[in-house]
């Protein structure tokens, strides 16, 4: 006999097994299987009241979400049942998120799963399962952000570095490059002591500026107003220094704007990604969408893990500051309808028609 990992319980395997629980309404039988019904095309827990069905017009599939994918639908008692359960773990998230942002330092996984009365084990997976982020990866990720605001204001990086939860120096040190893109003391400065250089030019989409600091490509912009692009640019690095692009610069323009004009060719360019955890999923995620192809934002979702946080993926692709480097533009709607884009929904809509050869 084996058990199931998430219930501790006797695992029930073969239709036999299944098709006697279900005439039992064992409800320690839910969580493992659900069954459907082939005349009336709906599914239910082992344990549902409704009138048995006959054997032959009974299919078994592992998870809900396998019978959905057949074509069935949920009785309407389990679609109560559902929502209120996914009530009940939204609410438990958003309680382990406080929590962690309340926590001076990461809390220990093991202690926030003891103050919500569940395992360990589940509590990993279902945050994970909701946020599409590990819970120490939202413990970095909303670090990084403290860490952002408190640099602003703080009297000094060691000031700002305990604000943010960082209690001994050196992990703070040890992490900072990371969580920032630069020296913590150089961020806190708007980017000074940074060398970004850069260059505005044309291409068929309008004015693109191209931006590259000592780490690769950190800006790729498009829009209508060449000095629009140039403030975008200088808002988001204020005390860097911007120096303006010569010749051998000017040959790595030529090169991104042959590839904004033909993106099938690809960008052999490292490239200087800074974003929260969440946002470097979805954008690692954008990559690997072929040119001449176009996928949903829940398909997005789904590929990072997160199947829940299609808000959160749109969010993270308005968030993308190097335009076709990563392709947020091949993502559109469930139903095929092209939808918003940083730069405007028509070079949105022009990129893909020359991705797709027309």
């Amino acid at each position: 006999m084996t058990l199931d990992p998430l219930t501790d319980l006797p695992r029930i395997d073969g239709d036999d097994a299944r098709w006697a629980a279900v005439q039992a309404r064992d409800a320690r039988a839910d969580g493992q299987f659900v069954y459907a019904v082939t005349t009336t095309g709906v599914y239910c827990r082992p344990s549902a009241s409704a009138r048995l069905p006959k054997r032959e017009h009974v299919v078994f599939f592992a998870t809900a979400q396998d019978a959905e994918a057949a074509g069935y639908r949920p009785s309407r008692r389990l679609s109560a049942d559902q929502s209120a359960a996914a009530a009940r773990r939204a609410a438990l998230v958003a309680g382990a998120c406080r929590l962690i942002e309340a926590a001076e330092t990461p809390p220990v996984l093991a202690d926030i799963a003891a103050r919500l009365g569940i395992s360990p084990f589940h509590f990993h997976r279902l945050f994970k399962a909701e946020t599409g982020l590990t819970p120490k990866a939202y413990a970095n990720a909303f670090r990084a952000r403290r860490l952002r605001a408190e640099l602003g204001g703080a009297a000094s990086v060691t000031a700002a570095a305990h604000e943010a939860g960082f209690n001994a120096s050196s992990r703070f040190y040890d992490s900072s490059a990371g969580l920032l893109g630069m020296r913590p003391r150089d961020y806190r400065d708007g980017g000074r002591h940074a060398e970004i250089r850069f260059a505005v030019g044309q291409c068929s989409l309008g004015a693109i500026l191209v931006a590259q600091s000592q780490r690769g490509l950190c800006a790729i912009l498009l829009g209508d107003d060449p000095d629009r692009l140039l403030r975008e640019l200088q808002d988001r690095f204020p005390r860097a220094t911007l120096i303006g692009g010569d010749a051998g610069f000017e040959r790595l323009v030529a090169e991104v704007v042959g590839f904004v004009e033909a993106p099938a060719l690809g960008l052999n360019l490292p490239l200087d990604v800074r974003g929260t955890a969440f946002q470097e999923r979805v954008w690692l995620a954008l990559r690997d969408i072929p040119p001449g192809t176009t996928v949903s934002y829940g398909d997005i979702a789904a590929r990072i893990g997160a199947p829940k946080a299609v808000r959160a993926v749109a969010q993270a692709c308005g968030a993308n500051c190097l335009a076709v480097a990563i392709p947020c533009h091949r993502v559109v709607r469930r139903d095929g309808d092209i939808s918003g884009y940083r730069w405007g929904v028509e070079r949105k809509r022009e990129l893909l028609r020359r991705e797709a050869g027309g």
